[in-house]
Formats: C-alpha cells, structure tokens, sequence
C-alpha cells in the first residue's frame, strides 16, 4: 500500500534535515570517559585515608559500561589503582575492548 501523507526518506536525507548524532555522541562519550578518569583518581584519594567513604566497584564498572571504558583504565594505570584485583584488571580492557567492537559495527552500518 502506498503512504500518501509519509515522505519517504532515502539515503542521507534523514540526516540533512535531523542533523548528525555524532557531535552528540562525541560530548558524551567524553563527558563518561572523563568522570571515569575522576571517579579513579577520587577513589584512590579516598583509599589512602584512613575510614574514609570510598567509591563502591559496581559504581566505577558502571562508569565504564556506560561508555567510560578508556577513562577508567587510564586512571587505573595513572593513579595505580585497583591494579590487584583481577576483575578490574582483566574486566576493564574486555569492557573497553567491547566498546571499541560496539563502535566499529556501528560506523560500519552508517
């Protein structure tokens, strides 16, 4: 059945007229990776005093789910942190290693 009211949109007319997601996309995921960064270097701050409130784990894997991948293992190399623990040190590059998978399947599709 033909659509009478619907245009019909081909190629990149979508994007000329809706504008592209990537400047959106690009904020973001620098906006993650940077809170990544932070929550790293806050931790570690916080795991040299003595009973202080720290972050809790699931808190800084979220922050790499969510995109932050490259940002939260920077900032276990550059503070030394969570460098023992064998979930961080093998769950943070398989995150980031997904994320760059995810990224490139998706420029493929565009």
């Amino acid at each position: 059945m033909k659509e009478w009211f619907l245009p019909r949109a081909s190629g990149d007319t979508v994007w000329a007229v809706v504008g592209s997601p990537l400047p959106l996309i690009a904020v973001y995921l620098i906006a993650v990776n940077v809170w990544a960064f932070a929550l790293m270097g806050f931790d570690k701050r916080r795991a040299k005093r003595r009973g202080a409130r720290r972050i809790r784990e699931r808190t800084l894997f979220l922050s790499a789910l969510l995109g932050g991948g490259a940002g939260a293992l920077l900032g276990m190399w550059g503070f030394r942190h969570k460098t023992r623990h064998w979930y961080f040190v093998v769950g943070i590059p398989l995150i980031l290693l997904a994320e760059a998978a995810l990224g490139v399947w998706l420029f493929s599709l565009f």
